[in-house]
């Protein structure tokens, strides 16, 4: 087995937030999980997976999540979207086919322009060009539902590839590169944990732990890695983030109080994330 791997799951803009506020409590606690020789994001976690890989600063990006959120659109799964992500679960349970029709759905949607949510995103992040180092992005093909991963050999811009990521269906456009359409890589999986197969010690960072319909939740792919013989732990968030993040993950004014609430829970997750990063 190789040795470390972050994977970073999907919660919108407030899991952005409070997983950097996570990230920074436990590095002021002499946990470094920002030398991960893998970086799995998903989503939310692509954002914050792209940020640590080019070596932005913790700290830095920590405050900016604090400041008002000059720039983010504001969104609601609303009770429309959350009946056509119902109608997509009718059908032929196999997961590529449900994502085929979540992905029928996105597609459809009425959406901000692709070019205003990548401008987004590219604001997100301080450095567009891929890292060196590992780092895996789950994306979506919107006409498949073919679950693709991509990374610094797909050839396409960093920025695309994490909005691609970001894309939730119904909310935001899928978005094109490369030659295809994708959408949010939490349609496969809440994080993707699966992606540090083969890594001795992972840590998992999951604002959202269970998946839609048949689509596979967090627990049974680590599961799947303990099987394999991978030390991992999973962090997701306590009570007093759970009310920090409220009901809608996609407010940007909740930012501040989801960052300032992972960076509380540092805390009490510092030993069992020391236990597999340190051992």
């Amino acid at each position: 087995m190789t040795d470390r791997a972050l994977v970073l799951g999907g919660g919108g803009i407030t899991g952005i937030a409070w997983e950097l506020g996570l990230i920074a409590g436990l590095a002021e606690r002499g946990i470094d999980l920002t030398g991960a020789d893998l970086l799995v994001g998903t989503s939310a976690g692509s954002v914050v997976g792209a940020q640590i890989a080019t070596g932005v600063d913790v700290e830095e990006r920590y405050a900016a999540q604090l400041v008002p959120p000059a720039g983010e659109i504001a969104a609601a799964l609303g009770r429309g979207t959350m009946v056509r992500f119902g109608l997509a679960m009718v059908g032929p349970r196999d997961p590529q086919r449900v994502r085929a029709r979540i992905g029928r759905l996105a597609l459809k949607a009425h959406t901000v322009p692709e070019a205003e949510r990548i401008r987004v995103i590219g604001e997100r992040l301080p450095v567009h060009e891929w890292p060196e180092r590992a780092l895996r992005i789950a994306t979506v093909d919107a006409h498949t539902g073919e679950f693709v991963i991509l990374d610094r050999e797909a050839g396409v811009p960093l920025v695309e590839a994490v909005a691609a990521s970001c894309a939730v269906p119904g909310i935001w456009p899928p978005v094109s590169t490369g030659g295809r359409r994708f959408i949010d890589g939490g349609v496969r999986s809440p994080a993707n944990a699966d992606l540090a197969a083969g890594f001795s010690r992972v840590v998992v960072i999951a604002p959202i732990m269970r998946g839609i319909g048949p689509l596979v939740g967090v627990d049974a792919q680590v599961a799947a890695l303990r099987a394999d013989g991978s030390l991992v732990t999973v962090v997701s968030p306590d009570a007093g983030a759970v009310a920090a993040i409220g009901r809608n993950v996609l407010d940007p004014s909740r930012r501040a109080g989801s960052a300032r609430a992972g960076r509380v829970q540092a805390a009490a997750a510092a030993d069992a994330v020391a236990a597999v990063w340190s051992s």
